[in-house]
């Protein structure tokens, strides 16, 4: 399963990586992850809304990716963390395929 995290880092974790500008986040995040059996796809940094980054990775099931991104949060070196569930294009077209099979069954609000 494909999740998405975006945050971004504290005070504390900046000042922290300029104290070692060669401190290297990605292989901290790639350690991480594959403790949980899951696999780091790419990881992005960016400056809008306070310096932040962007970490893609593939893990077996939802409870790992919520587990990474509590001990993110934990760890103290990251804000305003949102984790999004990412699907390939065969996972919508099955969604789609079980939204069409459900749509009888759905009334909208005031029908």
């Amino acid at each position: 399963m494909l999740f998405c995290i975006t945050t971004q880092y504290t005070a504390q974790a900046l000042n922290a990586m300029l104290d070692d500008p060669n401190t290297n986040r990605f292989e901290a995040v790639k350690k991480v992850v594959e403790a949980g059996g899951g696999k780091l796809i790419s990881m992005y940094s960016y400056g809008a809304e306070g310096p932040g980054a962007m970490v893609i990775f593939d893990v077996p099931e939802p409870e790992t990716a919520a587990a990474i991104t509590g001990l993110a949060v934990a760890g103290g070196a990251v804000r305003n963390i949102k984790l999004t569930r990412l699907m390939t294009q065969d996972e919508v077209a099955k969604v789609r395929q079980k939204a069409r099979q459900l749509r009888s069954s759905y009334k909208a609000p005031g029908q």
